[in-house]
């Protein structure tokens, strides 16, 4: 790992802090990750939803590992600030292919990634975090590895208990290498702070409409607040509207939402 990409991993943990939370508006190509670099972003996340749908395939472990690994290359040299990819169950079958995908995603460049549970049993995301961590070690480098937890995304389980099964996730996951939890699909602020007071890495929300905002997330002890593919899906209503404008009306006014030509061409200027 070279001293710059060492140095980005540090800058990177140190941005997980409830006092001012990292807020990530998750790109899906070099474009969208230059946009929101230029208004400010300390740092870029990818959402593996909006890679997928860019590159031609649906979410859920459809996409290739050699086409995820280039477009976070082609994203980590494209920006200043550090990035971090979501790479959905890990690009693989078993744990073995995940720690390779996750030694690409070193070698892209990148300082962490998002490896999610889904509706796998929990005790396969652990190994894969475990043997995640022992190639990283291996390879002499390291990734801030965040670790997802979909029981709320998804309604995993009775709702009763789904508290304490997050919790219990959130403690194999930790113990297997997990640097950060991410629990989407939570906004009330009792949950948000019993996950707060029991998980010992910073916690990651995913937020949109009707959420709390940063500010607030970060008083309940959120260190990291994401908007998940939400940006992505938000573009392309945009290109929707336009193209139901254009055949429905013939007429062409949402365009003029757009980012300036000049402004938008201007971001790609050789660095």
């Amino acid at each position: 790992m070279t001293t710059t990409q060492a140095e980005r991993v540090r800058l990177f943990r140190s941005l997980h802090n409830p006092a001012r939370p990292l807020a990530l508006a998750n790109a899906w190509d070099v474009a969208s990750a230059r946009v929101i670099e230029a208004a400010g972003a300390p740092a870029i996340a990818t959402t593996s939803a909006g890679v997928a749908w860019a590159l031609g395939s649906p979410d859920g472990d459809a996409l290739a590992r050699e086409e995820a690994l280039d477009l976070i290359a082609r994203i980590a040299e494209a920006v200043a600030v550090p990035v971090t990819a979501d790479i959905e169950g890990g690009y693989g079958q078993d744990a073995t292919e995940v720690a390779a995908t996750v030694v690409g995603v070193l070698e892209a460049g990148a300082v962490g990634v998002n490896i999610e549970d889904g509706t796998r049993p929990p005790a396969e995301l652990r190994d894969r975090l475990s043997a995640a961590r022992a190639a990283l070690e291996k390879a002499g480098g390291e990734l801030f590895l965040n670790a997802r937890i979909d029981t709320y995304l998804f309604g995993l389980g009775d709702p009763a208990s789904r508290l304490k099964d997050t919790l219990e996730r959130a403690r194999t996951y930790v113990e297997a290498g997990a640097d950060g939890i991410f629990v989407p699909g939570v906004a009330d602020a009792a949950t948000i702070e019993a996950l707060v007071a029991d998980i010992p890495v910073p916690l990651n929300l995913m937020a949109g409409p009707g959420a709390p905002d940063v500010a607030a997330l970060g008083g309940l002890g959120v260190a990291r607040v994401s908007l998940g593919s939400g940006v992505a899906q938000a573009a392309y209503a945009a290109a929707r509207r336009a193209a139901q404008e254009l055949y429905g009306t013939g007429g062409y006014e949402s365009l003029a939402e757009g980012i300036a030509f000049p402004e938008l061409n201007a971001l790609f200027a050789l660095r």
